[in-house]
């Protein structure tokens, strides 16, 4: 049973709401797994400093937006989930300005160019973000709304569509220690590669310990920088352009991803990260993976690289048969496809 305690009577100062034995299901896009032990939702980001404070030491602690990259096995999650999503929605124009290579993202030219910032908090939804720079007529920005996300989910994974990523244009980000701290860091401080955040602190404390690490190999779970802290906002740069244009190319966008993907049926995006030099979705179709089922669970028909949700698909059934789809491509391939979904919790 769902249980939501008044602020008053979690500790002194708190404004959010924290529900206990809270049913996952209602907050990840495949609609399957366990439960949470709680699930704190904060009012704002100087409650959620506040409420991570009170927490004991080694309280194991996940952040979620959308949750939809997100598995939770169905034996559940121990500790606390902070639902951000409805909370750190904030969203501003900032003034503007120049930036330089050294100070704005990846996809930076050589040369300064005028630009206009953005700072948009984690819980931020990619199509929200995409439509509120078309708003201030500003370009490059339209891909977010094909990434069904939040912002600070994009950031721990370095979300991207159609050529794009979110980290070309961070300029820097926010994030919260699991003591409250609030903290910002730049581009330069992480190793970023496809769909792939760490910070170069523990990317060198790995390698002192002896470890040969490759490009791009990911050294911790993508929602979390370390596991100390979490993302909860960026300053994202964008150059001027046309509103009327940036709309249209939403469109076209929307109308494609409804086109190709299994929209009607729950899923969590693209299952598999695309090997280098090769689409995931069509390893997995010639493997002939094509509608094949286990449980509720099934890959799609309409695009190889989803796994929809039939109906009454169990965490386990879904995680099966991702172990089944990596297992077939690997033998009849030769190539290991690795997940870009997150898969956390107990089995039940």
């Amino acid at each position: 049973m769902n249980m939501t305690e008044p602020a008053q009577f979690i500790a002194e100062g708190l404004r959010g709401t924290l529900h206990r034995d809270v049913d996952m299901r209602r907050h990840t896009s495949w609609r399957a797994g366990g439960h949470a032990e709680r699930v704190y939702q904060p009012a704002d980001l100087a409650d959620l400093a506040t409420f991570l404070r009170t927490l004991p030491a080694g309280e194991p602690l996940i952040a979620i937006g959308l949750g939809s990259n997100l598995l939770v096995r169905d034996g559940g999650l121990r500790g606390t989930v902070l639902l951000l999503h409805g909370a750190l929605n904030e969203l501003r124009k900032e003034p503007d300005g120049l930036v330089s290579p050294q100070e704005g993202g990846r996809g930076c030219k050589a040369t300064e160019v005028a630009t206009t910032t953005l700072y948009a908090q984690a819980g931020v939804a990619g199509a929200k973000l995409a439509r509120f720079a078309a708003l201030h007529n500003l370009a490059s920005a339209e891909f977010f709304a094909g990434i069904p996300g939040t912002v600070g989910g994009m950031l721990a994974m370095n979300a991207g569509c159609y050529g794009s990523e979110i980290w070309d244009v961070v300029a820097r980000v926010q994030v919260m220690t699991h003591s409250g701290d609030l903290l910002e860091r730049t581009p330069q401080e992480y190793e970023i590669g496809y769909r792939h955040v760490v910070l170069k602190k523990k990317v060198e404390g790995r390698r002192e310990k002896g470890e040969n690490l490759g490009p791009g190999v990911p050294l911790s779970p993508p929602l979390f920088p370390l596991p100390q802290e979490f993302f909860v906002g960026a300053w994202l740069k964008f150059a001027a352009g046309d509103g009327e244009i940036a709309r249209e190319k939403i469109k076209t966008l929307l109308d494609k991803r409804i086109a190709s993907q299994p929209l009607n049926l729950p899923n969590a995006g693209s299952v598999f990260r695309n090997p280098p030099g090769e689409y995931a979705a069509r390893l997995i179709e010639q493997c002939g993976l094509k509608g094949r089922q286990i449980g509720g669970a099934r890959v799609s028909e309409k695009h190889a690289n989803f796994i929809v949700n039939t109906g009454n698909a169990t965490a386990a059934d879904i995680e099966n048969l991702i172990n089944e789809v990596r297992a077939t491509v690997q033998r009849q391939a030769g190539i290991e496809l690795h997940p870009e979904v997150r898969i956390i919790g107990e089995a039940k």
